[in-house]
């Protein structure tokens, strides 16, 4: 492999033109169809198969008015409270919503508060008047008695004196006819009666039913309108959203403030924001530190660029054919932007070093492709096998964001590996100062200045921080477990769930909407549970009525439930829907405990009533994806552990090194989850963080994380250790490799874990709320990982294993084939005037 990549190196050097062309080739058709076919990006997290997205389907199919996703505004008064053109701009706001193509309804708040109260006054005069009328029923059943007594005594008495029964007929029959119709009616004015009181029972049970329920606050300062789309929320265009806000802004004429919630003021159609801008800025001034110059500096950033502008773009470009969530081209911006920079820094730091020791400049570029560039190959091999392996859990949105994003890797490797030599070759000489080569000419003039480096890299080698390691690998094996073990105890408490409107920044829109229907109706009403009931064929109106409230009646028996209310039924009276409101938010542990406990219930709910019930909406669906991410974890890591083991043994022929290596990983990790519980979840350094209101960490943050970690941590791992492998197999005793090898790699390594640090830390406050904790969980997590793990508990473990740590069975040596990751095949031959004009290194039996 390294004198395949040498060879790729000098083509790409040769023939630099047609290199450069072709990638700005690539260049434009990416962007040219990102431009013609990119679609509308979502955070849309739903899993097919699951029981929310089969009721969502059932909706759609068989009650479609309710099937659309549904968001709230927040209106609230400037004043005391609401004034009468305050509410006429509220109601004409909703009113030109209903006009618009996506919208499918709306209610207004006032007027259904109205109906409410109505309805409460309206079951309160319903009684007085159904007891009035049985009161007259009564006194008409008393008197109707006391006259068909006063009539049989009559008739006794007449029949006693002799008359003949025709006789008391024609006396008594007028009398007779007169109580019969007095029972008739007496009899209509009872079923009238038993109606009214049914139809009251009705009313009354609707009215406890949406007991706690309310849309306009009982200081009347605050009313909570439902807008209801024809689409799901996700699939909604920025457009419309923008629409929908403008329109509810409107209301301010009137002293009133609208505030939309998260579903529609959330603005996910941009990727970049200020601060990942100062992310990549930090990360240029480490270049320009590291290398000297700008040309220097700005070539690994031109290269990440490329990189990210194919990667990113093709993204973009499938995003009209795919359901694709606005993490998705994040993640791949992100991961695109810090190896970008880092894979072809590795490439163009090596170059460097060879130039200012006086290597031609040709044979330069393709030895650090064939050496640093083989490095590259296999370290973002690793990073594409654990981003790909996110198909593997079979959750579509989780498969979309790891293809993405491995994609976009792949992309970072080619370029690194064809591009950079490329523009190497355009640069010259001027990728180092002036300074630089007049020093270094100067040093390589000087007699016996290869004993001088050999003198200087022995003593940076024994007093560098690597040293000091190797001098000590006990205290700093210890050391960096010890204080990795710490970092990582609040790990045992990490919850997850979707991020909702709580944790959003306080100066938000979103932020302000959920605290003032916090306020004025409860948390609750944040993030309402939808209900389908699968009611019995048959039944009437006023049977499937009944139905639902005996339904109605059950959920809202369960514990943290503040109100369950049917909504809906359909035409065929065979489809309920139903809004449970639960105590607190949708992210909040109990709300997670309340759509457990209504799944339980169906038994008991089918038993009693004879219905059926699904959970749906977007509430229900969160929690469904927190818990099949959580299933999916465990096979997961294995999986991507197993694969990058396999790699590892190629790589390096060891045993010990893939099992050091990816133990590192495990320890990084956890330590990585303990501090994200740390800052996002217990809220510590909270204010540094932009973290106002701590929460349950994104759910799918631990199973991204292990991906990207785990990759990003076998980079440095192959840097690292490849730099002592190849001092080893050059001929060095295993434990003086550890220290020349790390003493090589140090500072490239530092160098780039910086950058990416710096790269990722730009995000942790980004103007996308859900990628803020992603972004610090991937920038600790390369931090501990690079300067804990990778420069010290490696380096003292490998110190401690000396030969050990090359071991490898025959049996296996014999099968491995040999990738040769440290470029021990490439050496160059003894020069003669027969082959001056094409150099190429020779192939070497290998220690």
């Amino acid at each position: 492999m390294a004198l395949l990549l040498y060879r790729l190196g000098k083509f790409s050097y040769r023939h630099r033109w047609l290199v450069v062309s072709l990638w700005l080739a690539v260049m434009v058709a990416v962007g040219g169809a990102a431009a013609a076919f990119h679609g509308t990006l979502s955070n849309n997290f739903q899993i097919p198969g699951t029981e929310t997205q089969q009721m969502a389907d059932k909706l759609k199919k068989e009650l479609p008015s309710s099937s659309g996703g549904s968001a709230s505004v927040v209106f609230e008064a400037n004043g005391a409270q609401f004034s009468q053109a305050g509410k006429d701009a509220v109601s004409a706001a909703l009113n030109e919503l209903k006009t618009l193509p996506d919208v499918q309804g709306t209610v207004d708040p006032f007027a259904t508060q109205a109906q409410l109260d109505k309805a409460a006054a309206d079951l309160a005069a319903g009684k007085a008047q159904s007891a009035a009328g049985k009161a007259r029923l009564e006194t008409s059943a008393t008197e109707l008695a006391a006259g068909k007594a006063q009539l049989e005594a009559a008739e006794q008495q007449m029949a006693a004196a002799g008359m003949p029964a025709v006789a008391i007929e024609a006396r008594l029959g007028q009398q007779k006819a007169a109580l019969a119709e007095g029972q008739a009616k007496l009899d209509a004015g009872t079923a009238e009666l038993a109606a009214g009181e049914a139809k009251l029972a009705l009313g009354a049970r609707q009215l406890e039913a949406s007991e706690g329920l309310r849309f306009v606050s009982e200081d009347g300062k605050a009313a909570i309108a439902q807008v209801q789309f024809k689409t799901s929320i996700n699939g909604l265009n920025p457009e419309v959203r923008q629409q929908v806000q403008d329109i509810v802004g409107e209301v301010s004429a009137a002293d009133v403030t609208a505030l939309p919630s998260k579903e529609i003021s959330e603005d996910i159609s941009e990727l970049f924001g200020t601060a990942e801008i100062i992310g990549i800025a930090v990360a240029a001034l480490v270049l320009i530190i590291m290398l000297g110059t700008l040309i220097a500096a700005g070539l690994p950033l031109l290269m990440a660029l490329v990189g990210v502008a194919v990667g990113v773009g093709a993204t973009f470009a499938l995003s009209g054919a795919v359901n694709m969530s606005s993490i998705s081209p994040m993640l791949a911006l992100m991961l695109g932007l810090a190896v970008g920079i880092d894979y072809s820094l590795f490439i163009v730091n090596r170059h460097r070093s060879q130039l200012l020791a006086g290597m031609e400049a040709e044979e330069s570029v393709a030895l650090a492709t064939g050496t640093s560039g083989n490095a590259v190959l296999f370290a973002g091999l690793t990073v594409i096998i654990a981003l790909a392996a996110l198909v593997v859990p079979g959750l579509p949105f989780l498969a979309v964001m790891g293809l993405s994003a491995a994609g976009t890797v792949a992309v970072a490797v080619v370029v690194a590996l064809t591009l950079t030599p490329a523009v190497l070759s355009l640069v010259g000489r001027k990728l180092i100062s002036k300074r630089a080569w007049a020093k270094a000419d100067k040093h390589n003039a000087a007699p016996g200045h290869e004993t001088e480096d050999r003198a200087r890299d022995e003593y940076r080698s024994s007093h560098g921080w690597g040293g000091i390691v190797t001098n000590h690998p006990w205290l700093a094996l210890l050391a960096g477990v010890v204080l990795l073990g710490v970092v990582a105890l609040p790990a045992s408490q990490l919850r997850l769930a979707l991020p909702d409107a709580s944790s959003e920044p306080v100066a938000s829109q979103a932020f302000k909407a959920y605290d003032v229907t916090k306020r004025s109706f409860g948390e609750g009403m944040t993030g309402p549970i939808i209900v389908v009931g699968d009611f019995p064929a048959g039944l009437s109106e006023a049977e499937a009525q009944a139905k639902q409230f005996d339904v109605a009646d059950i959920l809202r028996g369960t514990d943290n439930v503040s109100a369950a209310v049917p909504l809906a039924l359909s035409e065929d009276r065979r489809t309920a829907v139903f809004q449970v409101i639960p105590t607190e938010g949708p992210a909040s542990a109990s709300t997670v405990r309340v759509v457990s406990e209504l799944r339980a219930e169906k038994g008991q709910i089918k038993d009693s009533t004879g219905v059926s019930i699904g959970l749906t909406g977007q509430t229900a669906g969160n929690v469904d994806v927190s818990t099949k991410l959580g299933d999916a974890l465990p096979p997961y890591l294995a999986i991507v552990v197993g694969l990058s083991l396999i790699l590892l043994l190629l790589v390096f022929r060891s045993i010990w090194v893939p099992l050091l290596a990816t133990g590192g990983f495990l320890l990084s990790l956890a330590a990585a989850f303990g501090a994200v519980v740390a800052v996002y979840q217990w809220g510590w350094l909270g204010p540094v963080f932009g973290v106002e209101n701590p929460g349950a960490v994104l759910s799918f943050l631990p199973i991204i994380l292990i991906g990207v970690l785990f990759g990003l941590a076998m980079d440095y791992q192959v840097f690292i250790a490849s730099g002592m492998r190849e001092s080893y197999m050059h001929g060095e005793s295993a434990k003086h490799a550890v220290r020349s090898g790390f003493s090589h790699a140090a500072a490239v390594v530092t160098a780039a874990a910086i950058i990416m640090v710096s790269v990722f830390s730009g995000f942790i406050f980004s103007h996308l709320n859900m990628v803020r904790p992603l972004g610090f969980a991937m920038a600790f997590g390369v931090l501990i990982d690079a300067f804990v793990v990778r420069m010290t508990i490696v380096p003292a473990v490998m110190y401690l294993l000396g030969e050990k740590a090359w071991w490898l069975p025959r049996w296996l040596d014999r099968i491995l084939p040999d990738v040769d990751v440290e470029g021990a095949k490439l050496r160059q031959p003894a020069t003669t005037a027969a082959d001056v004009a094409e150099p190429e290194p020779e192939e070497v039996a290998a220690r």
